[in-house]
């Protein structure tokens, strides 16, 4: 089916920082430019009250030239852009469509109902990378609400099988303290007690200061950790092939990208129970959640990773058909369906 092409103002946090990882407007809007769409994008101002002006302008300056408004939507200040902006979309009779991010949307239901419905309830419609997401806000009255994954290009993840004896943990995120990372260091010094000679890697940008924090606990617990600071996707597919098992330490979380791109490269991933994540894993069929906070139990699913390889094989390869689901060329047909 062919569907029209269109003009979209993408707005969201476009900026190319020291502090945070790629965000969707970077990879999604990429996409859906390949395949033809005229993609506007706002903003990449650093400074975040010109960052809004620079928004606003923009949505003044093309209101006439766009069909739809893309509007990545998170729980913290910028959700306070995505007020503001849909706002201003509903005004002037925009389309607008809030991407909702993060595990802990729902917090921000809670504590703003009245300011939620401003956005919510009046979006074209709601966009929800998980599933859990989806049911959140269905549970919150919102039915204009539709499931699209987060997407990879799988071709660019190559699957490898690993020996999985010693552990060579990795971590990639952010160093935030919702992403407790803390977990990682702890889970290390329990794991090397059992194999001394595993290793652990964390790749990531330091968001709030956390780094330091985790870096002094490894140096406390007189621990080898290797930190690489934040890396391009390529630096780190390319430096996942030195490591076995992928460990997520997140007290909260939506469908993080980071691990379904584990699950592609054939990485065993060890993930805490939260948030979105048991939608996206299928408990001891193609990955291991324990609870979150636990040492013990995180300890304890990568030593059985590491010690039954017919289980691991059996994880990695069912996480890998998976994802494969996440391909783009399967998640676009969803959004050239949404955007018609």
């Amino acid at each position: 089916m062919l569907f029209m092409k269109k003009n979209v103002l993408y707005i969201g946090n476009n900026l190319k920082s020291k502090t945070s990882n790629i965000s969707g407007i970077q990879t999604l809007g990429v996409l859906l430019e390949k395949e033809g769409h005229r993609i506007y994008y706002a903003s990449s101002k650093t400074n975040k009250i010109v960052r809004l002006l620079d928004m606003f302008w923009n949505i003044l300056k093309l209101y006439n030239k766009v069909d739809f408004v893309l509007i990545d939507t998170y729980s913290t200040i910028n959700f306070y852009y995505a007020l503001i902006i849909s706002q201003l979309c509903r005004f002037l009779n925009l389309k607008y469509i809030p991407i909702l991010h993060g595990g802990n949307l729902e917090s921000r239901l809670k504590r703003s109902r009245v300011l939620s419905n401003l956005i919510f309830k009046k979006a074209y419609k709601l966009v929800a990378p998980s599933n859990f997401l989806k049911t959140v806000f269905e549970k919150y009255g919102n039915n204009n609400i539709i499931h699209i994954p987060n997407t990879l290009i799988i071709d660019n993840y190559p699957f490898q099988n690993r020996s999985s004896n010693p552990p060579r943990l990795l971590w990639v995120r952010s160093f935030s303290k919702i992403y407790n990372p803390k977990l990682a260091i702890h889970v290390f010094n329990e794991v090397k007690k059992q194999y001394s000679n595993a290793t652990l890697c964390m790749v990531g940008p330091d968001s709030d200061g956390t780094l330091r924090e985790v870096q002094e606990l490894a140096s406390q617990l007189k621990l080898n950790v290797k930190f690489t600071g934040k890396l391009t996707k390529k630096e780190w597919i390319l430096i996942s092939k030195e490591y076995n098992i992928f460990i997520n330490t997140t007290n909260f979380d939506n469908t993080p990208v980071s691990v379904i791109e584990a699950m592609a490269l054939g990485l065993p991933v060890v993930s805490t129970n939260v948030g979105g994540l048991p939608f996206l894993i299928s408990n001891n069929i193609d990955g291991i959640l324990v609870e979150p906070k636990n040492v013990n139990a995180m300890v304890g699913a990568i030593i059985k990773l590491s010690s039954d390889e017919d289980n691991r094989n059996k994880l990695v390869s069912n996480a890998r058909s998976k994802v494969e689901n996440y391909d783009w060329s399967e998640v676009k047909h969803k959004w050239e369906a949404l955007l018609s």
